[in-house]
Parts: C-alpha cells; sequence; structure tokens
C-alpha cells in the first residue's frame, strides 16, 4: 500500500510542475481599451443664415368676383438675414434636442395685379403692392444624429412652436387712376413647425460646426386696415398675406458643456 501511495503522490507532483511552469509561459493579462461612452450634456448654440421666403398669395375683402382681379405677379419676398440662439441637450450619440429663438430680418415684398376700373380710360387698373415683413420664431426642437465619419455627422430633425409676423410699409399704388393705399403695421401670431437636415463637424469634443438647410412653415400675416390717399378707412379690411414658408440656410455653432467622454470600465482578456 505504501508504494501506491507514494506513486500517486509523485504523479502528483509532476503534475503540479508541468502546471506552473505552462501558467508562467502564458502571456499577462491586458485590459482591452476602453470603449468611450457617449458623448452627453448640455450645448449653447448660435446660427446666422438667409431666407428663402414664398406666399401662397394675397387677400382682401375687396377682391370679389366683380372687381375681376388678375394676378400678374403673385407676389415674393426678397431673402433677409436670420439670427438665432438656442440651449439644448444632447442625449446620447444619435439623439439630442434644443430650444430656439430667432430674428427673421425684414424681406421686401412686391406684387401686381389688374383690376376692373370704370374711372380709367382702359376700363382697367394696375395694384402694385409694396410692403416689408419681418419675424420672430421660437421652435422646440429634435434631432437624429445618423452616424459619424471622420468627425462629419449628417443629422436630420423636426420643429414645433409659434411665428410672430409683422407686416410694415404696406403700399397700394393704381397709376392709371392715381390712387394710392396704405396700412399701419400689424403682427399675427401662428403655429409653426419645421423640418431640418444637414451636417455638423466636430472640431473638437466641445465646439461644433453645422451647415444645415430647414424648411419651415410661419403661417399667415396680415397689414392694419387700408387707408386710401383721400383718408377714407374700411374698418376690418387688411390685406391678408397666405401661408407663408421658407427654404432657408443656415451655419450654427455648438458649444457643449460637458465635452469629456465618460469611460466605461475595461473587460480583463489574455493575449494569445
Amino acid at each position: 500500500m505504501r508504494s501506491v501511495r507514494d506513486f500517486v503522490l509523485a504523479g502528483a507532483a509532476v503534475l503540479l510542475s508541468y502546471t506552473a511552469a505552462g501558467a508562467a509561459d502564458l502571456p499577462p493579462i491586458q485590459p482591452m481599451p476602453a470603449p468611450p461612452m457617449e458623448f452627453h450634456g448640455w450645448y449653447l448654440r448660435g446660427d446666422i443664415g438667409m431666407t428663402n421666403q414664398r406666399l401662397k398669395g394675397l387677400d382682401n375683402t375687396l377682391f370679389t368676383p366683380s372687381a375681376g382681379v388678375v394676378w400678374l405677379d403673385k407676389g415674393g419676398f426678397d431673402s433677409s438675414p436670420l439670427f438665432g440662439i438656442g440651449v439644448g441637450y444632447q442625449w446620447n450619440n444619435w439623439l439630442r434636442f434644443d430650444v430656439t429663438g430667432e430674428y427673421r430680418g425684414k424681406a421686401s415684398f412686391t406684387a401686381l395685379d389688374r383690376a376692373v376700373n370704370g374711372l380709367s380710360p382702359t376700363g382697367f387698373q394696375t395694384n402694385e403692392y409694396t410692403a416689408t415683413k419681418s419675424e420672430w420664431v421660437g421652435l422646440a426642437n429634435v434631432y437624429i444624429d445618423l452616424g459619424t465619419w471622420w468627425h462629419v455627422t449628417p443629422f436630420i430633425g423636426a420643429g414645433v412652436g409659434f411665428a410672430r409676423n409683422t407686416i410694415e410699409n404696406f403700399r397700394d399704388v393704381a397709376q392709371q387712376v392715381g390712387g394710392v393705399a396704405y396700412a399701419d403695421s400689424a403682427t399675427k401670431w401662428n403655429f409653426a413647425w419645421a423640418a431640418h437636415a444637414g451636417v455638423a463637424y466636430k472640431v473638437n469634443p466641445a465646439f461644433t460646426v453645422e451647415l444645415a438647410y430647414r424648411y419651415i412653415d410661419l403661417g399667415d400675416a396680415v397689414s392694419g386696415d387700408l387707408v386710401t390717399y383721400l383718408g377714407q378707412n374700411t374698418v376690418n379690411n387688411p390685406m391678408q398675406f397666405n401661408h407663408i414658408t421658407s427654404h432657408d440656410l443656415k451655419l450654427g455653432v455648438r458649444w457643449n458643456f460637458d465635452s469629456e467622454p465618460i469611460y466605461a470600465p475595461p473587460p480583463l482578456v489574455r493575449k494569445g
């Protein structure tokens, strides 16, 4: 029995020695590089840009079938500058939100129609309409970042809010009959909505530059009541600017308050 016990002990000693030698030959435990967690946190933003505005058309209580109004030019706005600021939150690498306030500068407006007028030698008169328009716009926006390649991130988004549309300096000039009408400035509040698309370039973790397109629906606008050059005032007779929209091009910047990424604890793995 003693010989069997000695044999087992000797075999165990040999096995342990081989196991220790094999373990010594294994490479040391290497930590995997820690994948950075998603950037997140609050940011400030600023935007400048140019508007490219459209409207469905003008309307007025005097535009009746008997007036025989024919539009020679339904009207349009010149481009105008826009300036915006906002505050937002980057939820993760693909979802962010912000609230923006924006002033859209004065855009000149012109339109031209022809109407029936028995006092005119031709039986018709033309009306040349001019005005200026500006807005204050507030939007709550959500964006989806579509992935990042070489610091460039395309994105899409949508927003809802309000537009405060102001019409000023409205004039209606009928040269054939020497007629002029004008209107005081007036403001109209509307529901507004927008769709965004663009690309962002992350200069560094704290600073990002954006180039974006935006379609925005600003609702309607109105002038004050029309007054003729003789001082005749028709109550509840404003000129209505129907369904104003704009295709905007914007350049924006974002400053991230929480610019440093947070790293997850590294997993332990063996190389070899």
